[in-house]
């Protein structure tokens, strides 16, 4: 049984007014004290040995090669909110660990903001751009953890751009320090403040969107010239692809980009891939991504087949539109991920027998579902049957 004891310890905002009476006596008791930098000042008055270090493989290796008795790792805040403390622990799983839990800075911003954050949603943004406005626009209050490559102005400027203008925002900088520093005003007042690199963001939107909507209405998208998915072909589309939270989607052939928006509602903590090559379609779905507030979809411009090695790794699959190369697209799909969910629209029966054959090649089970929509106009005192042309739905899967 190794003898060494580690003590994973969160110090609160600054490790002196935030820290806990406990976090403070084994810090004081520890023999050496390891952490980022700006955390180890801290506790420069202990004048203990220090590791200066927050990479989780650097402090491992010490912990497993050095003798001590007892190591304290610090981290900021709380060890269970978006800390170091998730990819450290893996690498000491055969040591004897403690974890000492800290004041995270949600619970310190929102406690000088005066807002639970019971029902809030948590969004780190450090180094990936994530999806800001999506989390915005479907919470009622969303936390950003920021000290990325985004900062608040930058994020005030992405929700303007969406139409969010308006919501409530609160910036919290250097929180627990001496220049600490609190804003509170509209996404709109803070698109050019300049703000430190430690600092966090809650968005509180009053009129947020309370339930994920599937088979939007036609007359809320902008049409243009371009052929659209109908509502109800767009639903079965969505029921089939099956996407997840987290999801990475792609729509090949995006056209006004319809199932891109529907995709994008279905996943707000993931990513759609809307490729498109008609510049008007582009233009298109660029305009109802931003009518739908939807900064998760990124539009690819060109052919699918030229642009598919670059994307990342799909969950999901919409093929709406091929170019001539439908069963290239299939083969590339499943070579990326075999696992993928990819569902083709084919509105002739060449086009439903090039997705059987491209799906049978890859060893895929099919599975086929043909649509046909039927609405309603007034005309004179009589209601009439309009007829839409049907159109098969195709989902491939390998088993």
């Amino acid at each position: 049984m190794n003898s060494k004891k580690v003590m994973v310890v969160g110090i609160g905002m600054n490790g002196s007014e935030t820290l806990t009476e406990y976090a403070k006596k084994i810090i004081e008791s520890a023999d050496i004290l390891i952490g980022a930098e700006r955390i180890l000042k801290c506790f420069e008055y202990l004048k203990k040995p220090v590791l200066s270090t927050y990479n989780s493989s650097n402090i491992s290796k010490f912990l497993h090669t050095e003798n001590f008795e007892t190591a304290a790792v610090l981290m900021s805040g709380d060890c269970g909110f978006f800390s170091g403390t998730a990819r450290l622990l893996p690498e000491i799983s055969d040591m004897d660990y403690e974890i000492v839990c800290g004041i995270s800075s949600v619970v310190y911003f929102c406690s000088k903001i005066g807002i639970s954050w019971q029902n809030m949603k948590f969004v780190s943004l450090h180094g990936m751009d994530s999806n800001i406005v999506r989390h915005a626009a479907e919470n009622e209050k969303t936390f950003f953890l920021l000290g990325g490559k985004i900062t608040a102005a930058q994020a005030c400027r992405r929700l303007c751009e969406y139409s969010m203008n308006s919501a409530e925002v609160y910036i919290g900088e250097n929180l627990g320090y001496e220049n600490e520093r609190i804003l509170c005003g509209t996404a709109e007042d803070f698109t050019e403040t300049e703000t430190a690199l430690l600092s966090v963001m809650t968005v509180v939107n009053s009129d947020c969107e309370t339930l994920k909507r599937s088979g939007i209405p036609d007359r809320e998208f902008v049409r243009g010239n371009v052929p659209m998915t109908k509502s109800e072909v767009r639903s079965v589309i969505i029921s089939k692809l099956g996407i997840s939270n987290d999801s990475v989607c792609w729509d090949i052939g995006s056209g006004t980009g319809s199932v891109s928006v529907e995709m994008a509602l279905q996943c707000g903590s993931g990513r759609v891939y809307a490729v498109e090559r008609n510049p008007e379609a582009m233009s298109l779905t660029d305009k109802n991504k931003h009518i739908f507030k939807c900064d998760n979809i990124e539009i690819i411009s060109g052919n699918a087949m030229d642009n598919i090695e670059k994307l990342p790794v799909p969950d999901s699959v919409f093929i709406g539109g091929s170019g001539g190369e439908l069963q290239q697209i299939i083969k590339m799909v499943f070579k990326k991920n075999r696992k993928a969910v990819i569902v083709v629209t084919a509105v002739s029966l060449e086009t439903l027998n090039k997705s059987l054959e491209g799906f049978r090649i890859c060893g895929a089970e099919t599975e086929i579902v043909q649509v046909s929509i039927t609405r309603t106009k007034s005309v004179s005192e009589y209601t009439m049957l309009c007829g839409e042309n049907p159109v098969f739905i195709i989902k491939g899967t390998i088993l």
